[in-house]
């Protein structure tokens, strides 16, 4: 309870910085507090939800439903602290091979009268070793650890299974699942590995060098593809039928969005993939049509304007198995992890 009634005064403190500044020193902040034992305890005590159901998906056990989405803490930095808010998964990246700056600044933007972000980060971050470091030793009580991988900017799109086989290698043996990122709007190019002429090989060489892992690891990482909202029934359709025929285990939907209606923010014309309120609708009816096309064979991750527990309801009702978020945090804060567990 008083989490929730100091988060407007930390919020409104927060948006009087750059965005990505405040993001910045807010990961910092949420880090110490995991390495912290004692706060990190307290953390557990205000925000944990004891009573929420497990789920199973993709030969896990996910303490609960809500995750948070790839993109908030790229570099593996502040994961531990993070569990300590209430998610059942953290998924850390996107993580390219090697270390890269990513797009020029700025590059993310609130837009606040729409209750979105708009980033057109491009896969900043410190790379595969870094990443790598970073979720090595303790590991939280029950989280469930996934890693979501892209290929460097500079890689030709022939090439980029070359760069994804490299990151399985490297986190196969560190994460419970992996999730392929073909679906960023900020890279040139990658949203064209969605296309079956792309995808279909790409995902046949991921999953055969994932089971080749798996024999020397003794267990299977599960392997998941992150889709893209703005794809046209043609192009889902498609994209699902290369999924399901080679042995991928689920998928994510969706990634941030290039649509812009229905806008009121003066930031709304700035480039960057678009995520939030603005992204809640489209973004369910995705998840609606994945489920339609393929039923239970293919368990869903929705992620993509859950701001509260309606849009959460509203996600599972449409066919989702688990849930993940990002800006609805920015905009609401912490606790509504538990307030989304508590409602469901």
């Amino acid at each position: 309870m008083l989490a929730t009634v100091l988060y407007p005064l930390s919020r409104a403190l927060l948006f009087r910085l750059d965005p990505e500044r405040a993001h910045r020193l807010a990961l910092r902040a949420i880090a110490a507090a995991g390495s912290a034992p004692g706060i990190g305890a307290a953390l557990r005590a205000a925000y944990c939800v004891p009573e929420a159901e497990p789920v199973q998906a993709f030969g896990l056990t996910f303490p609960n439903r809500v995750g948070l989405a790839a993109g908030y803490d790229k570099d593996g930095e502040a994961w531990r602290g993070l569990a300590a808010l209430g998610f059942g998964h953290v998924e850390i990246g996107t993580v390219t091979p090697a270390p890269q700056s990513g797009n020029p600044r700025p590059r993310l933007f609130r837009l606040v009268e729409d209750r979105s972000l708009v980033n057109r980060m491009g896969f900043p971050g410190r790379g595969a070793a870094y990443v790598a470091a970073r979720l090595r030793g303790r590991r939280p009580p029950g989280l469930v650890l996934g890693v979501n991988i892209g290929k460097q900017k500079a890689t030709p799109l022939e090439q980029a299974a070359d760069d994804y086989e490299a990151l399985i290698d490297v986190f196969a043996p560190l994460a419970d699942y992996l999730a392929v990122n073909v679906s960023s709007p900020n890279t040139p190019g990658l949203r064209r590995l969605q296309e079956r002429g792309f995808l279909e090989g790409l995902l046949a060489r991921l999953v055969t060098r994932r089971d080749e892992r798996a024999r020397e690891l003794g267990r299977r990482v599960p392997l998941l593809v992150k889709l893209a909202p703005d794809l046209d029934p043609a192009q889902l359709a498609a994209a699902l039928e290369a999924i399901l025929a080679t042995g991928v285990d689920g998928v994510i939907a969706t990634n941030t969005t290039l649509g812009r209606e229905g806008l009121r923010s003066p930031l709304a014309s700035e480039e960057g993939g678009l995520s939030g309120a603005a992204l809640t609708a489209l973004s369910t009816d995705v998840v609606r049509r994945i489920h339609e096309a393929v039923g239970d064979r293919l368990p869903i991750v929705a992620v993509g304007g859950i701001m509260g527990p309606d849009d959460a309801r509203a996600k599972l009702d449409a066919g989702a198995t688990l849930l993940q978020l990002y800006t609805g945090l920015v905009y609401a804060g912490p606790g509504l992890v538990k307030r989304i567990l508590q409602a469901l």
